[in-house]
């Protein structure tokens, strides 16, 4: 099945850029989203990246009464105790990344130069393509998110990704995706071996100066290495 390329925005932080970081945004918003952040990182830390900041597809939303926007899977319900998911939303937007991380091989970047980011949701696929994505990535960026569909991880982990790098970032102060429910989500990682870091801010569903420098010392070392 041939999955169409995602329309995107891309900033690129010197030409002929070498790595890649692919950053999805959260439920409602789109690829403009996170194109600040890229002003707030220091280039002089980075080899030549480009960033790809794709927009989601349109689709409606469960608990925003069926209306239509982007999102990267439906939300059934915010009830995280007893969580209802989207497989096929969120399998749907897996292909769409996979196809994303193929552009940029046939654009002469490696899957292992190439960093998968998101926030809120955009984290969650984030979390869920790279660690069943076959070929080894440079890292994974989760922020104010959680791991969907983590029953299946361990049949479906990809071996190449078992040592992937992974840096979980969380609001303490979060409404929307509580603090512990991500924690959760970050021990279940750490247990199953992952390399986790994980770091907790004094902020609600959102990105802090102090988060920010944290990404940029954490990127600087996944994309050097």
């Amino acid at each position: 099945m041939t999955v169409s390329l995602l329309p995107a925005l891309e900033i690129a932080t010197g030409p002929e850029p070498t790595h890649a970081v692919i950053w999805m945004h959260g439920l409602g918003a789109d690829g403009h989203d996170f194109e600040p952040v890229v002003d707030e990182l220091d280039p002089d830390r980075l080899p030549p990246t480009r960033f790809v900041f794709p927009h989601a597809p349109q689709r409606p939303v469960t608990i925003n009464g069926g209306y239509v926007m982007r999102a990267w899977y439906d939300i059934v319900s915010m009830d995280f105790s007893e969580r209802r998911e989207d497989p096929a939303g969120v399998l749907e937007s897996a292909a769409q990344i996979e196809a994303l991380i193929a552009r940029e091989n046939a654009r002469g970047i490696p899957d292992n130069r190439i960093v998968l980011a998101g926030f809120s949701q955009g984290g969650a696929i984030a979390l869920h393509t790279a660690l069943r994505h076959p070929q080894r990535l440079a890292g994974i960026l989760a922020m104010s998110t959680y791991l969907p569909l983590a029953d299946t991880l361990a049949a479906e982990a990809s071996p190449a990704n078992r040592d992937v790098p992974i840096f979980m970032a969380h609001g303490r102060g979060d409404t929307v995706i509580p603090h512990d429910f991500g924690k959760r989500s970050g021990d279940f990682l750490a247990a199953g071996g992952y390399p986790l870091e994980w770091r907790s801010y004094p902020m609600e569903h959102s990105l802090c100066l102090e988060e920010i420098r944290d990404v940029e010392d954490w990127l600087a070392r996944v994309l050097v290495a």
